[in-house]
């Protein structure tokens, strides 16, 4: 065998091992997104949006505490976490850019990226729920924003580096102070990326159980006072699946089948914004 066959060869072998290796994580994902499909198509019904939570065995059950709950910590951690985000990322690139402190920010906001989700949620609970004495709605949202500022930050800071810098050399030599340049200069270049990067932001939050348990906890009933404890979809979710009641059960897979749906919506809603951009 000639050294261009053995070459061949061994490329053959490799792109078959990656194309089996491929076709075996689809065919499990698939398998997934069946299961959770089915399922959860099949416990969805107007009870679930319109009822709160009730014991095993009553028909007018829902998850309406759990939809809102979910809604108010996921809305006010992006409330708080989306402009520290942004403006710790326009930081890093339009003043801090090549700094000892910019790249000492950018380390730490990889590490926290890479964090386990269940390490933030006991931290949030040793600052704010145990001085307080009580889990709370603002625990939960504190550990929320936590986990959603690196992704922001991070993305915020690459996509304003990929902003020509002769756009910004054009409008300083037009007269443009600093904070004009940025706002409707830098901005306006890399807003699809900065928003994909939101998106993914709160898509990454949306889905998270490990810290709610250590922080905002959980109710069975509606709640909206964020000094109190508070339910949430994806605790809710945890309990119901969990349990020996078939009927709380088919409401575990409803919640799946909601969260599952609402994140996949915002990461193609990213996709779709990202290939706007591009087509442009």
């Amino acid at each position: 065998m000639t050294a261009v066959e053995k070459r061949k060869l061994i490329s053959k072998i490799v792109l078959g091992l990656s194309s089996l290796s491929a076709a075996l994580g689809l065919f499990f994902l698939f398998w997934i997104l069946y299961v959770l499909v089915s399922n959860g198509l099949e416990a969805l019904n107007w009870n679930v949006f319109v009822f709160e939570g009730a014991p095993p065995g009553y028909e007018e059950s829902g998850l309406k505490q759990a939809l809102v709950g979910q809604l108010i910590l996921v809305g006010t951690a992006s409330l708080i976490g989306v402009p520290l985000g942004v403006l710790a990322g326009t930081y890093l690139s339009e003043y801090g850019q090549k700094s000892k402190l910019a790249e000492t920010i950018r380390d730490i906001s990889d590490i926290m990226m890479s964090a386990p989700s269940i390490v933030i949620g006991a931290f949030v609970y040793a600052i704010i729920v145990a001085p307080m004495g009580h889990f709370s709605g603002w625990a939960g949202v504190a550990a929320l924003a936590i986990m959603m500022i690196p992704i922001i930050l991070r993305t915020t800071d690459d996509m304003l580096h990929l902003v020509p810098s002769t756009l910004r050399e054009a409008a300083f030599a037009l007269g443009a102070p600093k904070y004009k340049v940025i706002v409707q200069v830098v901005y306006r270049g890399a807003k699809a990326g900065v928003l994909t990067g939101i998106l993914l932001g709160i898509a990454r939050i949306a889905g998270e159980t490990a810290p709610l348990l250590f922080t905002s906890f959980n109710d069975n009933f509606m709640n909206t006072d964020l000094n109190e404890p508070m339910a949430s979809l994806t605790v809710t979710m945890y309990n119901y699946a969990t349990s020996p009641y078939e009927d709380w059960q088919r409401l575990g897979w409803a919640a799946a089948f909601i969260l599952s749906m609402f994140i996949l919506g915002i990461n193609i809603l990213g996709r779709l914004i990202l290939l706007k951009k591009k087509g442009k």
